[in-house]
């Protein structure tokens, strides 16, 4: 089975070809279209056992863009695929799911309703997702798509967990909740912990950091999400790249009023002006940031600590939520490659058995890995996320049951 996989982005699409035999999944294609109507767009692009090829061309929207992305999947030169005959289905990543989705679900003309009337919350996110799916179903019509909600893995979560202290009324009219994000990232690889520990999945209590330029912790107890660090928004939480995470409402509402701004204003200063860019006026990125620490920049050694405190915080009241914890996981661009950043948050926490091995630690760099020791009484780990690979394999099981039905 061959199963195309697209993320897209509001100027973007990444996309990946799968193919599966047996129990064996393989990349066969990936790549990434860049800047859809604007100028200077371009499609990177590799098949498996060739070279990367840039493509420049005008793609004025995402129709052209997945057209473009599919001839070059079945083109003589750069393709990996004889005809778009051979693609048995297609996975969309689909942002918000609001509370209508708690698992990946063919699409449908209802599923699309829901997937619009979620766009009030996901202004940013569920519109591309939405042109992805129409633009596949004007090219191949006749092939099943599958949407995977990052919100669904999160709808286990009990209403203590995801309830806000405001009127009762204002969440039954506007469905305002915690709802949470990188559920796909979180569900593969905790999984993926327990395969590689040889543990049950359904008895651990597992802590897992995504850390990136946007970044989450996830409580995952006997297998399902108990509680998550995003909450109605990505801006909840962690400090992150250029996110806030969590602040007093009222030095939000503070800030409008001294700055005169409004709502739009305030939510750009604190989605795109504010965390790790705005406490250290250096960067978002997390490299540039470790540089200047140990360079002796005061700022930058502030917004370090500040995010390993933020991190480990939220590590002992997961901790506290399950009553343990059995496996701390860290994964994101961040967590599968910062060393000292895994270092800085676990320092202090041995009271939770959380204890790393400095040696094993420093030689991880986007690889699975226990980096704990031994003897440690809770396992360390670093386990790269594939996002792509988790929606192949739900688009496959549905269409799977299609099929059997």
């Amino acid at each position: 089975m061959k199963i195309l996989v697209l993320n897209c982005g509001s100027s973007s699409i990444k996309y990946q070809l799968f193919s599966q035999e047996g129990s064996e999944w393989s990349v066969l294609a990936a790549g990434v279209v860049e800047k859809i109507g604007l100028k200077g767009s371009f499609l990177k692009h590799e098949a498996t056992g060739s070279e990367k090829v840039l493509l420049e061309g005008e793609i004025l929207d995402h129709k052209a863009g997945i057209d473009y992305i599919l001839g070059v999947i079945v083109s003589e030169r750069h393709g990996c695929v004889k005809s778009l005959d051979e693609i048995d289905a297609v996975g969309h990543r689909v942002v918000h799911g609001g509370e209508q989705f708690n698992s990946s679900v063919l699409i449908t003309t209802e599923v699309i309703k829901k997937i619009e009337e979620c766009i009030d919350i996901a202004p940013l996110h569920n519109p591309p997702n939405l042109k992805g799916i129409d633009a596949i179903t004007s090219i191949l019509p006749s092939v099943p798509q599958i949407a995977v909600f990052d919100t669904a893995f999160h709808q286990t979560m009990p209403k203590e967990a995801y309830m806000y202290a405001i009127p009762l009324s204002l969440y039954k009219k506007y469905g305002i909740r915690r709802y949470g994000f990188h559920g796909t990232s979180h569900r593969y690889v905790s999984k993926r912990a327990c395969e590689i520990l040889g543990v049950d999945y359904a008895t651990q209590k597992i802590i897992s950091c995504h850390l990136g330029n946007g970044a989450s912790i996830c409580a995952i107890k006997n297998g399902e999400s108990v509680d998550t660090s995003m909450g109605f928004t990505p801006l909840e939480g962690l400090v992150m790249g250029t996110r806030s995470g969590d602040m007093d409402l009222g030095a939000a509402t503070f800030i409008m009023d001294k700055e005169e701004i409004g709502t739009r204003s305030a939510s750009v200063l604190f989605n795109k002006h504010s965390g790790m860019l705005g406490l250290t006026g250096i960067s978002s990125d997390m490299r540039e940031i470790i540089g200047a620490a140990d360079e002796g920049n005061p700022d930058a050694i502030n917004g370090l600590n500040i995010y390993f405190y933020r991190v480990k915080k939220f590590i002992g009241s997961y901790a506290a939520a399950m009553g343990g914890v059995d496996i701390v996981l860290f994964t994101g661009g961040i967590g599968e490659n910062s060393v000292p950043t895994r270092a800085g948050i676990c320092k202090g926490l041995e009271f939770l058995g959380i204890d790393i091995d400095e040696s094993i630690n420093g030689g991880i760099f986007g690889e699975e890995a226990v980096i704990s020791k031994a003897d440690a009484g809770t396992k360390v780990m670093v386990v790269p996320t594939n996002e792509e690979l988790m929606i192949a394999v739900d688009t496959k099981e549905i269409v799977d049951e299609l099929a059997n039905r």
